[in-house]
């Protein structure tokens, strides 16, 4: 019987980061693990929704001590683009764990960018001295290699799920999320495209992480409105995990910013189109080859025209 702690972004109610804690407590049970403790921001919630236990994030050593292994991940944990202090944090569970010489495995991330010289140094050294290490992207998989760090390429937990695969009902959803360069002259200009290409066709907007998407998605169904006023238009927010599996299972189209809206479509067989607002998003669009607006954009009829085929 093992016991494990979970490393990842976990309790801030951020739907890609809470399903991928699912996916693999899920599997964790299902392999007879003795127990599983998350590190989250919300502990209490986090257990309640998991079924498992949970400790702040700042109070994870003695898990740690008490455990067999440490898993870090998914999402991309490991790069300060977000933040150096974000970075050194995620490393810092895992320096802990090579201390109490836990089993350290790096579960199914995005490796990277890491730009600062400190941030390269110390995650190197922590990589190689984990057990196995699994990376969601070629490029992550190629950064550890001329690292010269092995690593096996798996897909995002999400799309391991049995996702339905519905009769879609002619709705299209827009995934949004606040981002330093979303401007209000993009949103104007994807509001009349959308309005334009689907002008009778029901709109639901999804927030994902209400603290970060709410105020944008709300923001968007004004312009929406604003353009069109007798449109059927929703915003959808404080969605569960299964609540997002079902709303956009029933998707035609699907207009996705976060990496995990479009992943979910993608698996649920939704024609999408991927706004690039981070390299994550830009690589799941490569490996899929689907049409990509970048924030600087103002004409989106290229993009438009190959997701609608």
């Amino acid at each position: 019987m093992t016991k494990y702690v979970v490393s990842g972004y976990i309790g801030f109610d951020n739907f890609g980061d809470e399903a991928i804690a699912k996916v693999l407590t899920d599997k964790l049970k299902s392999e007879g693990a003795e127990k599983i403790t998350l590190i989250s921001s919300n502990p209490e919630k986090t257990a309640k929704l998991h079924g498992v236990d949970s400790c702040p994030m700042l109070k994870f050593f003695n898990p740690l001590k008490e455990a067999d292994v440490l898993i870090s991940g998914g999402g991309s944990l490991l790069q300060d683009v977000t933040s150096l202090k974000s970075l050194i944090y995620y490393l810092g569970i895992i320096y802990s764990a090579l201390f109490l010489r836990k089993k350290v495995i790096i579960f199914s991330q995005g490796i990277g960018p890491i730009n600062s010289k400190i941030g390269q140094i110390l995650t190197k050294i922590a990589l190689k001295n984990c057990k196995e290490i699994s990376v969601r992207d070629k490029k992550s998989q190629e950064l550890l290699k001329s690292w010269k760090i092995d690593s096996k390429l798996v897909k995002d937990p999400i799309f391991d799920l049995d996702l339905p695969q519905k009769n879609k009902k002619g709705v299209v959803g827009i995934q949004l999320r606040n981002y330093p360069t979303l401007s209000k002259g993009f949103l104007k200009s994807l509001a009349e495209e959308i309005i334009k290409r689907f002008p009778d066709k029901k709109i639901e907007i999804f927030s994902f992480q209400d603290s970060l998407d709410l105020s944008v998605c709300e923001e968007f169904g004004m312009i929406l409105r604003k353009l069109a006023p007798e449109s059927n238009i929703q915003v959808l927010s404080g969605l569960s995990i299964k609540d997002v599996f079902e709303r956009v299972s029933d998707l035609e189209y699907m207009v996705g910013m976060r990496f995990h809206a479009n992943v979910v479509a993608i698996k649920s067989g939704v024609k999408t189109l991927a706004i690039n607002y981070d390299i994550k998003v830009k690589k799941l669009a490569d490996e899929f080859n689907l049409p990509i607006i970048e924030l600087g954009a103002k004409d989106f009829s290229n993009e438009f025209d190959k997701l609608i085929g």
